[in-house]
């Protein structure tokens, strides 16, 4: 089957792990040839094209983009595509209206977002369900919220996002991070990998490190890798709070997330709002128990049955900072929650599994 993925801004972000695991792991087996078109290019364009994929850019202006879809549907009769993955509105709309021009052309589109539709989009929705082949929901909420924005849900299927556990593997010694920042081995590391953006939770991280200094004598360091545009306010917001780099260390981007993974303890989520993090599961592969913020996708991931973590309220301090203090301080529960992790990744959060869930998806939409 010849799928084009088709994605606005190809960066570095979740929907971009998510386009890539599936082109790697449905293309292995010779079960999707894959091609890949984008708005604005990044990351994800060089790391297809060092697979092989074929791409194209196409410009996207708008979601109503008859020129794009023009565009698109030419580009579909080129390169022979069944079906294209969409991810965001603006390429699923131009998907759907490129149906115009030809015939062939089967959509699916997935949605990483659990964030409710204005009315006018709302409205635009369900005059074009009728035009959707099939749509993905990474996670129950999702789903839920799909059908409240204005769509049909016999059309919706909940897949999780997944990982590759071997891809994971491996120990504490195979890791340089502490090394590298001059870390002990004994002494506790959190980290929280993600953009310094408002709906990723940092400033209450920060405060509720500094409740935690409160909290408890043991000694810890919060590692927080990433870039952004409230960056600096942090870590100003750090410095102010007289916390010291021993206790929260900023290390900016880095590509070697399984290193980070590997020379920690913990792994904290603090976001706002969250479709099915691949952080969090990744994570969890690499064997670190889990706080995540009891908010959207989270509670599908981290929960009673799960036995990997804890769930915290956001943008509150005093429960996050409770939270660890319980991870640093009561070491059976920790490793519980370890094993709880690698469980819970290899029964529910599995690529092959997902690979092969997303292929039948892609099968009901090309046969009808």
């Amino acid at each position: 089957m010849n799928v084009l993925y088709l994605l606005n801004y190809a960066g570095k972000a979740g929907t971009e792990r998510y386009v890539e695991t599936l082109v790697k792991y449905l293309s292995a087996d010779g079960r999707v040839n894959p091609f890949f078109a984008y708005n604005e290019g990044g990351l994800l364009v060089e790391r297809l094209e060092a697979m092989g994929v074929p791409t194209r850019q196409l410009t996207m202006s708008s979601r109503f983009d008859r020129k794009a879809a023009k565009v698109l549907a030419k580009l579909c009769e080129e390169w022979d595509i069944d079906l294209i993955h969409c991810h965001y509105l603006r390429e699923n709309y131009i998907a759907m209206l490129a149906k115009s021009y030809n015939k062939k052309i089967r959509v699916v589109y997935t949605n990483h977002f659990i964030l409710p539709n204005d009315a006018v989009t709302r409205l635009s929705n369900r005059l074009l369900d009728k035009r959707q082949d099939q749509m993905i929901a990474v996670c129950n909420p999702g789903k839920e919220q799909l059908i409240a924005n204005g769509w049909s849900g016999e059309h919706i299927q909940v897949i999780f996002n997944a990982v590759d556990p071997e891809a994971w593997a491996g120990t504490r010694s195979e890791s340089t991070m502490r090394a590298e920042l001059g870390i002990p081995e004994d002494r506790f590391v959190m980290l929280c990998a993600s953009r310094f953006a408002d709906d990723k939770g940092h400033e209450y991280l920060i405060n509720a490190v500094k409740r935690l200094t409160e909290l408890t004598a043991a000694p810890f360091t919060l590692v927080l890798a990433g870039d952004g545009p409230l960056l600096e306010e942090r870590k100003a917001q750090a410095a102010e709070l007289g916390l010291t780099e021993e206790q929260v260390r900023f290390i900016g981007f880095r590509k070697d997330i399984k290193n980070l993974y590997k020379g920690s303890d913990l792994y904290i989520n603090s976001s706002r709002h969250e479709a099915l993090s691949f952080l969090i599961i990744e994570a969890m592969a690499a064997g670190l128990p889990v706080i995540a913020t009891n908010i959207a996708g989270n509670p599908d991931i981290v929960n009673d049955e799960a036995g990997c973590g804890l769930l915290v309220e956001y943008n509150n301090p005093d429960s996050m900072a409770s939270g660890m203090k319980v991870m640093i301080e009561e070491p059976d529960f920790l490793a519980q929650c370890r094993e709880g992790a690698k469980r819970t990744v290899e029964e529910k959060f599995e690529i092959h599994k997902m690979a092969a869930a997303t292929f039948r998806v892609y099968e009901k939409a090309v046969n009808g």
